[in-house]
């Protein structure tokens, strides 16, 4: 059946700066905002937005991504007309690699898209949080009749750096691509969103798959050969929010983002669902003695303490006299008694003993690697923590590690 445009999901990625938490599940399977996975954003845009055809690409430890899926029935994209579909990398008769590049993902699944006769294609990333109506972006795409059209977010020119650059003149026409200069010229990021002519994409991924020095790459290859190409190339100005979560910082503070008066993510709008799994899972308890304050608490989990400025997933359990400040606890984490969890992250399945300090100040003498996390304490999926430990700030506590921690408890 033809399809006026087809969205690709790019949901492959290790996401090695998220640590611990990817080391046995792609990025896009993260839990997030007390009872999502980082995936539930790009699905639930494209059914918000009218897609009803998604592919979504996978690579790196599918296999709970893969289950997570399913159907697309959570989505609302079981369609026998559409659908989400996984794609993973795959063998033919001539050949079967890996894919080597974001661009390399896409030409590989060329067939998928062919066989809807797409005029456009809609090229996503599956590691963003955020609220976007891709309609509009497609119209805007219609009307100035680009061949490609990139969002981009604005950000501050000292912190531009850090982004593929877009700069364009007054009308958005793209004039130059930079990635990750050193002294930008504008604030114009890529949000890693593009929407694409078909046909013309198709032409230039062939040419790209056949240059044996190619890095098969969007940023790198496909979009700095259209623009030397003299393609019309348009930038399309998003001011909602949106955050790359692929850094334990930037996992912590979007969950933060959600709490406050007013939040500044605020996903509790009927008009705009973000959907997810709906586990039937029971009410949340709170028992008589316990205080919560500017949190999110997910049905299934029980709260018997003190829980601040936090999101709790569902199945977490705290036990009696714990305090919990500016975390974020993953499902089914059980918390024991007297604990005191400060500014961390913690696990899927995590059981943390009696008496234990999560987050404390580093004593005297101490350090820790906290390059990936900063200040704030992270605890690996799975990882069962004997009563009485303390982990200091920063720490990364996993099966590996832990033992550091412990030795003295």
């Amino acid at each position: 059946m033809k399809k006026k445009i087809v969205a690709m999901l790019l949901a492959g990625g290790q996401g090695s700066r998220l640590g611990i938490l990817t080391s046995h599940m792609a990025k896009p399977a993260v839990p997030f905002g007390g009872k999502y996975r980082i995936i539930d954003f790009p699905l639930s845009n494209c059914v918000n937005s009218g897609i009803d055809t998604v592919g979504v690409l996978t690579q790196y430890r599918p296999l709970a991504l893969n289950s997570y899926l399913g159907t697309g029935q959570h989505w609302d994209l079981d369609r026998s007309t559409g659908g989400v579909f996984v794609l993973p990398p795959y063998m033919t008769e001539k050949d079967g690699r890996w894919y080597s590049g974001t661009a390399n993902a896409i030409w590989q699944n060329r067939e998928f898209i062919d066989q809807y006769d797409a005029e456009y294609v809609l090229i996503l990333s599956g590691d963003h949080i955020y609220k976007m109506d891709y309609h509009k972006m497609l119209k805007f795409h219609i009307q100035n009749n680009a061949a490609a059209t990139i969002a981009v977010f604005r950000v501050p020119l000292s912190e531009a750096h850090r982004f593929g650059i877009m700069n364009a003149d007054e009308q958005n026409n793209i004039t130059s691509f930079e990635e990750k200069p050193k002294n930008p010229k504008s604030g114009n990021a890529s949000m890693g969103i593009y929407i694409f002519n078909w046909k013309t994409l198709r032409s230039y991924m062939e040419k790209d798959d056949n240059d044996p020095t190619s890095e098969n790459d969007f940023g790198k290859n496909i979009i700095p050969a259209m623009l030397n190409a003299g393609e019309k190339m348009m930038a399309y100005p998003f001011d909602g929010y949106w955050k790359d979560v692929g850094t334990i910082t930037s996992l912590w503070e979007a969950n933060m983002d959600m709490l406050g008066n007013p939040p500044v993510l605020d996903l509790n709008d009927p008009k705009w669902r973000i959907y997810t799994h709906n586990l039937a899972l029971p009410p949340h308890y709170m028992d008589r003695n316990a205080k919560v304050s500017d949190s999110l608490v997910t049905e299934g989990s029980v709260v018997r303490g003190v829980v601040k400025h936090s999101v709790l997933f569902a199945g977490a359990h705290e036990d009696i006299n714990t305090e919990i400040d500016d975390s974020v606890v993953f499902p089914n984490a059980m918390i024991g008694k007297s604990c005191k969890i400060t500014k961390a992250i913690i696990g899927e399945n995590v059981v943390i003993g009696d008496g234990c300090t999560i987050g404390g100040p580093l004593r005297s003498g101490e350090t820790v690697d906290n390059r990936l996390t900063d200040d704030i304490t992270l605890i690996g999926n799975d990882v069962t923590i004997p009563a009485g430990t303390y982990v200091p700030q920063g720490a990364v506590v996993n099966a590996e590690t832990l033992h550091l921690f412990t030795k003295e408890a």
